[in-house]
């Protein structure tokens, strides 16, 4: 499991290989990832948009931004946490993904990213 605290919320990652597959006449390697966002923090807050760079050990860095979480935008009350599942699609074994959370604090409307820490993905058969 992979941590970071930032400004009093904590992300927290696991990772999982799902399989592999062809596509476009390509393999590709499917990895799943967990993740729990724990308000540690005095203030509500709410997860408005996300940030993504995926990094593919024989591709180019992909770059993705969105809104919420998978169709979501979670408030978290002090103490409280939401957890979503969701995945990747590589075309090499070895990959990592990081990127941020812009949230709103909506005790006082301020505006803050939290960090989400670098996360590995490698295929089970490839590292002995």
């Amino acid at each position: 499991m992979t941590t970071q605290i930032t400004k009093g919320i904590k992300i927290s990652v696991i990772t999982s290989f799902e399989g592999t597959f062809f596509k476009n006449y390509k393999m590709h390697f499917a990895f799943g990832y967990t993740i729990t966002i724990e308000n540690q923090s005095k203030d509500s807050v709410q997860l408005t948009s996300r940030h993504w760079r995926i990094y593919d050990s024989l591709n180019d860095l992909e770059i993705l931004n969105g809104e919420g979480v998978i169709g979501k935008k979670p408030v978290l009350r002090p103490g409280q946490s939401h957890t979503y599942s969701s995945g990747c699609l590589l075309t090499s074994t070895i990959g990592a993904m990081k990127g941020h959370y812009n949230m709103v604090n909506l005790n006082n409307s301020e505006k803050f990213r939290v960090q989400i820490p670098n996360f590995k993905f490698s295929a089970p058969f490839v590292l002995n």
